[in-house]
């Protein structure tokens, strides 16, 4: 049983063929691709269009322009990854993206077009940081919505394809092996409907996680509030292993103001010229890369947060005011739309920047059809490690990873899933001992204490004794939890709590191992970067056998 008790009256188990956790991108594609075949239960932790790809302005990468090509988009790749990609998924990554992409176009996304001199209609391409060549889709500013909103038009017109709103998945139900080296199996999760505040349960073949990362651990962050780490953390009390938590994007470029909450300022505008300044409005970037503003967002988010703390200062400020003012509204109009109503004119004015937790590099362990450790377990997006980003992402390639090894996963599914398959019934909860919690004050207050000390610790630049310390935090609220928690009526926050306090957690031992600064992370304790890396790997106890090859070369801790 897990350590948390739930309350309410356990009256209803759903059966279904597949169950996709997480409503983005990840999950939205997988779930067209099979409906064909299956019955298909999405779960929403809130409204359907409320995840991280809602929020998305950055595009997609792919080779659409023939000057362009495969190879150069692998080799952008591997040095944005900073040594630590794993070679054959970028490769595989690079090698689907336009397949992936044409499929999402003949869904109705509707990228942004120009027309070249001989009158041809073509993509607009733009150019991100760290990318070679103009190569990133995108629907001006607001492409994650665009793709957001069609898919989700499409999931809810299928007949086949069923969505559960406002639904938590609170831990996932498996079948222990019986024999010495049988594999435990994932056949389905426990689930706390919001709506009528009850527990349910659901059965499935096949479970899916594409829950997203776990930025919010982080006190600043440019994604919304269901980044909890959700599915990392349900995975690693499964038994799953993960790889590279220390790896933390941070995206260099946040609008700070109090009123702005986590507004994302697009890597788009620097690929368009825009320049980032200190206060008194002089430029840095060229001090820490030839290619300046342009240069990786690992390099970018370093310098911004180098310059804030040696000057003293709240944030730097990016500047596109040099453009014409028509430029500026046509490719920014939800940037310009938004920072007007906060007091700033961005074709007059530049705009203050932090950098902010964006994107989790590592995850849950999967294989090249997004299998995990555990039977009928399957991640995907960016709550799983591919080796795709290694040490750092490169902008514009987490849709492309959502889309890509959403297929993959499909691909393996069909031809594993069984026909007229019989369901089970599965194990209830014990509710007897269920007392209504008067501490939810209490309960926000760990919340924002863990995302304080995160952000402080764990964050761009670390040391050993700081991550001890972080380490120790970590513990104290895990006792907490599970000393004052653990039989307290179940809500959004407390589940969110438990899970961002188990990555958390992931995140500090994954750091302590890692003895180099790589990517965007500097340790004060071990300055340099090794001649040749490896991936962390954490492996919970209890794992068993894995459904995966272990990476022999990699660092492992029990």
């Amino acid at each position: 049983m897990p350590d948390i008790e739930i309350n309410a009256i356990m009256n209803q188990q759903n059966n279904c063929d597949v169950l996709i956790i997480g409503s983005g991108a990840a999950g939205l594609t997988l779930a067209l691709h099979l409906a064909k075949n299956a019955d298909v239960v999405i779960l929403s932790k809130g409204p359907l269009n409320e995840g991280s790809t809602y929020y998305a302005q950055g595009g997609i990468a792919a080779v659409f322009d023939e000057n362009d090509s495969i190879e150069a988009h692998v080799s952008d790749t591997l040095i944005a990854g900073a040594g630590l990609c794993d070679e054959q998924a970028v490769q595989y990554t690079a090698e689907n993206a336009k397949a992936c992409l044409d499929w999402l176009i003949a869904q109705g996304v509707d990228f942004d077009k120009e027309e070249s001199h001989e009158g041809e209609q073509k993509y607009h391409l733009t150019r991100e940081g760290g990318h070679s060549h103009r190569r990133i889709l995108h629907a001006a500013d607001a492409t994650g919505k665009v793709i957001q909103t069609t898919l989700a038009q499409r999931v809810k017109q299928h007949s086949r394809i069923r969505v559960f709103e406002r639904y938590n998945a609170i831990d996932l139900i498996c079948e222990q092996a019986q024999e010495e080296n049988d594999i435990k199996q994932c056949i389905g999760a426990y689930l706390w409907n919001r709506n009528s505040e009850r527990v349910e349960s659901i059965y499935a073949q096949k479970t899916i996680l594409a829950t997203g990362g776990a930025s919010k651990v982080y006190q600043y962050t440019s994604n919304p509030d269901v980044a909890s780490g959700d599915g990392i953390a349900m995975a690693w009390r499964a038994g799953c292993r993960v790889a590279n938590m220390e790896f933390n994007q941070f995206h260099p470029t946040c609008l700070f103001h109090p009123d702005a909450g986590t507004f994302l300022l697009t890597e788009a505008l620097r690929g368009e010229g825009a320049k980032l300044r200190r206060p008194d409005g002089s430029r840095f970037m060229p001090a820490f890369d030839e290619r300046a503003e342009l240069a990786p967002r690992d390099i970018v988010a370093r310098a911004i947060d180098f310059e804030m703390k040696r000057l003293g200062v709240d944030c730097m400020y990016l500047d596109i005011s040099h453009k014409p003012s028509e430029f500026i509204k046509q490719h920014f109009p939800t940037i310009y739309q938004r920072t007007k109503a906060l007091g700033i004119d961005i074709t007059k004015q530049p705009i203050p920047v932090v950098p902010a937790a964006h994107y989790t590099c590592g995850g849950v362990m999967i294989d090249q059809h997004g299998r995990t450790d555990i039977q009928q377990l399957y991640a995907i997006g960016e709550m799983s490690y591919t080796g795709l980003h290694g040490a750092n992402r490169l902008a514009s390639n987490s849709l492309l990873e959502c889309l890509v090894y959403a297929r993959a996963a499909a691909l393996e599914i069909s031809r594993s899933l069984t026909q007229n398959n019989s369901f089970k019934k599965l194990p209830r909860w014990d509710e007897s001992r269920v007392t209504d919690s008067d501490e939810e004050v209490v309960i926000q207050h760990n919340w924002h204490e863990l995302r304080l000390f995160m952000w402080d610790y764990v964050g761009i630049v670390r040391t050993t004794k700081r991550l001890e310390r972080a380490l120790h935090r970590v513990e104290l609220l895990q006792r907490e939890i599970q000393d004052y928690y653990q039989n307290f009526r179940v809500t959004n926050n407390l589940l969110e709590l438990r899970n961002l306090v188990q990555v958390a957690e992931l995140i500090i031992r994954c750091a302590l191992k890692r003895k180099e600064s790589r990517g965007l992370h500097y340790t004060l304790d071990f300055p340099e970067t090794l001649a040749q890396s490896r991936p962390t790997v954490l492996s919970p106890k209890g794992n068993g056998n894995s459904n995966l090859n272990p990476d022999k070369s990699a660092v492992t801790e029990k």
